[in-house]
């Protein structure tokens, strides 16, 4: 929108426009771009926040998805870990399992052998007793044979089967006492009486005897004697095994591990004495200086506080306390000095909450003189000289549009400054 230009036709000189229409034309355009320009500006600024808060968004997003991944790797690496260690467990048991069943199969097989080895040698034993008492008979039987022979008297010849039987028999029996867990010791006696008589028979029938000779009789007797005692020893150690007698070596097994079995309960039990003498002056040497600790204390507060100390005396003997404990003197501290903190006087609070009032009154009071941030703000500001040259720049004489946010706030110690000289005027 312009103004018409006003022709004056004066001495043929060209038309003049008006300046009042000039100015007015030039402010209305200054005004139109300032208001361009500040929607531009505004338009860029929320471009720009647009921007910015997008940029935030995609960043608190990378956050997240960052987190996210971390969250899940974590879990993959716990996952894994708890994976390996539930392998590694597994593996344990598994290979304590194959131990634990090798050593069975080990013990077994070891069981096995040792009941093997016991099996044979059990039957050699049994077959060599039996071996020698049968070779002791054939020895022992010719000699008696001729001992005992008389054409006149023709029955003596079944003699050396009754003497040599009496043993066969009465082992027998031994045998049968064992297994059936009967006691064996008649039947012993039965195999050495009948063994020692025809030991008899052999040796008077090699002395008196010529035809059989002393050497005949000598190892006939011995031949009777030595296979009775043989099966007998035998039918012994079966009888042992049965009835769950321990052998002497067993017995001498059993008493050395007795023995060192003493040797360590005796020296657990020193060692045990050991600790608890130590423990005993060690409690000792406690008591000895708490005792020391409470007679320095009491001697102390006797001394420094004796109002105090009166109180206290008197409260633990009325409560039967053997000493002045921390809660009596707390208490006491509190009956006298009407103060809950042991070692606090009134006098002492009372000068430290005048220094607490002092310091807040001193943080908190306003800043007067050269450095004051507080009097630039306070009052109204002395009017511009007219004459004084315009502060704008070439912006036309427009004052330029003011925004919320040009101007920092005042502070808040001004505006409290600021009401309180309102009040004193």
């Amino acid at each position: 929108m312009t103004a018409a230009p006003v022709e004056k036709k004066l001495n043929g000189h060209e038309p003049r426009f008006d300046p009042r229409a000039l100015a007015e034309a030039e402010a209305i355009r200054t005004k139109a771009a300032a208001e361009a320009e500040a929607l531009r500006t505004e338009a860029q600024g929320k471009a720009d926040a647009e921007k910015i808060r997008a940029t935030e968004e995609a960043e608190k997003q990378r956050l997240a998805n960052e987190k996210t991944a971390m969250r899940l790797e974590k879990e993959r690496a716990d996952h894994a870990t708890y994976l390996a260690r539930k392998e590694a467990e597994t593996a344990k048991s598994r290979a304590e399992k194959e131990k634990t069943e090798q050593a069975g199969q080990e013990q077994a097989a070891e069981e096995a052998a040792r009941a093997a080895e016991q099996a044979r040698s059990e039957r050699w034993w049994k077959w060599g007793a039996r071996g020698i008492y049968a070779i002791g008979l054939i020895i022992a039987a010719p000699v008696q044979f001729m001992h005992f022979w008389d054409p006149h008297r023709k029955f003596l010849i079944a003699a050396p089967a009754l003497l040599e039987g009496f043993a066969l028999v009465l082992a027998f029996g031994a045998a049968w006492a064992v297994a059936h867990r009967r006691d064996v010791r008649p039947y012993r006696i039965g195999i050495m009486a009948g063994a020692a008589v025809a030991a008899g028979v052999n040796l008077y029938g090699g002395i008196t005897d010529r035809a059989i000779g002393l050497n005949a009789g000598l190892i006939g007797a011995i031949a009777s004697l030595g296979g009775p005692i043989v099966l007998m020893a035998y039918e012994h150690g079966i009888a042992q095994k049965v009835d769950g007698i321990p052998s002497g070596r067993e017995r001498r097994a059993a008493g050395r591990a007795k023995a060192e079995a003493d040797v360590a309960r005796e020296k657990a039990r020193a060692e045990k004495q050991a600790a608890d003498a130590r423990a005993a002056a060690e409690k000792a040497a406690r008591e000895k200086a708490a005792e020391e600790e409470q007679r320095r204390r009491d001697a102390d507060r006797k001394q420094h506080h004796p109002e105090v100390w009166a109180v206290a005396e008197a409260l633990r003997s009325a409560r039967g306390s053997q000493y002045v404990t921390e809660p009596i003197w707390a208490e006491a501290w509190h009956r006298v000095t009407g103060c809950k903190t042991v070692g606090i006087t009134l006098e002492m609070e009372a000068a430290s909450r005048a220094q607490q009032a002092r310091a807040k009154t001193v943080t908190e009071m306003p800043i007067e003189g050269d450095f004051s941030l507080i009097t630039s703000q306070m009052g109204s500001r002395p009017k511009k000289d007219p004459d004084a040259p315009d502060g704008r720049r070439n912006n036309g004489g427009t004052p330029p549009r003011r925004t919320p946010g040009d101007t920092a706030p005042y502070s808040p110690l001004a505006r409290t400054q600021a009401r309180l000289e309102q009040k004193k005027d």
